[in-house]
């Protein structure tokens, strides 16, 4: 029965989107809590609050809900313009000469379609010329 005490509760990993204002209150509770002496992380500043809400009547809780803009939910569409970084200046890219397109062009090799078909058409007809000729030599020297 003890170590069903001692379990570690089950976390869950979530997301969600805050103003930018709000996002910055984070940092500012943290900086304060380190004033007073203890550190804290993000996720323990928002359980925290969690639990101040918790503690509250019902009427003031409402009042703090009102408090609270409601936001369009996903992901922020990104109208706000980013900083960007400085631009390294980009060197323009050297224009080659014209020359030497027009020798790559004149030195293309032309396609040759009748010329292979004819060298194919020769080497086809050598082979059986050799298979005729090499027996008459083999009987010469035999």
């Amino acid at each position: 029965m003890a170590s069903q005490n001692n379990k570690k509760p089950k976390l869950v990993r979530d997301s969600f989107t805050i103003p930018k204002a709000e996002f910055a209150a984070i940092e500012t509770l943290k900086t304060r809590a380190i004033a007073l002496g203890t550190s804290v992380k993000k996720s323990e500043l928002l359980r925290a609050g969690l639990m101040a809400l918790q503690g509250l009547n019902d009427a003031a809780f409402k009042a703090a809900l009102s408090a609270v803009p409601t936001l369009k939910t996903g992901r922020p569409t990104g109208t706000e313009k980013k900083p960007e970084a400085p631009k390294k200046p980009v060197a323009k890219p050297v224009a080659k000469p014209a020359v030497k397109a027009a020798a790559k062009v004149a030195t293309k090799p032309v396609a040759k379609p009748a010329v292979n078909a004819a060298v194919a058409k020769k080497v086809a007809a050598k082979p059986a010329a050799k298979k005729a000729a090499a027996p008459a030599k083999k009987v010469a020297t035999a």
